[in-house]
C-alpha cells in the first residue's frame, strides 16, 4: 500500500512539473523608447551629397510624427559632366547650380513590431511641405555665385521605407530610403539653357544620426 502511494505521488509530482514546463513562457514586454528625437540626416542621392535635420515625437508605439529639412543640390538627368586635358571638370550647356530644400512634415509607422527583434525596427513614413529651390549662375565661382542667387518655390513631399538600430534609450541611428517628388510653381528651374524643369523626382539613402529623450 506505501509503495502504491509514493507511486502515486510520484506520478502527480511528474504531471505537474511537465504542466509547467509545457506552458507557454509570458511574452516579453516591449521596449520603451524616449519619446522625443532630434538628430542630423546624411543624404546620399543621384545629384550627390546632401545634409538635413529633424525632430521626432511619438504618439504611441508604432506612430511617430516628424518635421525634416534637408538641403542637396539637384542636378537635371540630361546633365553630362566633362573633363578636359587639363583636369578640368565641366557641364556643358549648364547655366545654374540647383539647391534643392525640403521641408516636410509627415507620419512614421513601425512595422512588425510582435516580430522583429527590439534591435531592429523597421518603419514606413511619408511627409509633405513647402519647398524651396535656390538658383546661382555656375558660370561663376560658387561663393562669388551666391550674390546672385535666386529662390522659388514648390509643393512636394516623399515616401519612405526605413528601419532605427539598437537598444539604447539615448542614441538613435537609423536608415531610410526615400523618393522625394516636388511640383515647382512659375516657370521652373533652369539647369540647363533654355531646358526648364516643372518637376523634380529623386531618390535618397539617407543615414540617421540623433539622440532621445
Amino acid at each position: 500500500m506505501k509503495r502504491i502511494l509514493l507511486f502515486m505521488i510520484m506520478v502527480s509530482a511528474i504531471s505537474i512539473n511537465g504542466q509547467k514546463i509545457g506552458e507557454l513562457a509570458p511574452e516579453k514586454p516591449l521596449e520603451k523608447f524616449p519619446l522625443n528625437s532630434w538628430g542630423i540626416d546624411i543624404l546620399v542621392g543621384e545629384s550627390g551629397f546632401g545634409l538635413g535635420t529633424f525632430y521626432r515625437y511619438s504618439f504611441t508605439n508604432t506612430t511617430t510624427g516628424f518635421v525634416n529639412f534637408s538641403i542637396s543640390e539637384s542636378k537635371d538627368e540630361r546633365e553630362f559632366e566633362y573633363i578636359d586635358w587639363y583636369g578640368q571638370s565641366y557641364v556643358v550647356g549648364k547655366k545654374n547650380r540647383v539647391f534643392f530644400l525640403p521641408v516636410n512634415f509627415g507620419l512614421q509607422y513601425r512595422m512588425f513590431e510582435k516580430t522583429v527583434t527590439e534591435n531592429l525596427r523597421p518603419y514606413i513614413n511619408a511627409g509633405v511641405g513647402p519647398t524651396f529651390l535656390i538658383t546661382s549662375p555656375y558660370e561663376k565661382e560658387f561663393f562669388n555665385s551666391l550674390g546672385y542667387a535666386r529662390m522659388e518655390y514648390a509643393v512636394g513631399g516623399y515616401i519612405g521605407l526605413g528601419a532605427n538600430f539598437g537598444l539604447s534609450k539615448s542614441n538613435l541611428v537609423g536608415l531610410n530610403i526615400r523618393y522625394y517628388m516636388a511640383h515647382i510653381f512659375g516657370q521652373g528651374v533652369e539647369n540647363l539653357e533654355n531646358k526648364y524643369r516643372k518637376n523634380i523626382s529623386t531618390f535618397y539613402i539617407t543615414l540617421n544620426l540623433g539622440v532621445m529623450y
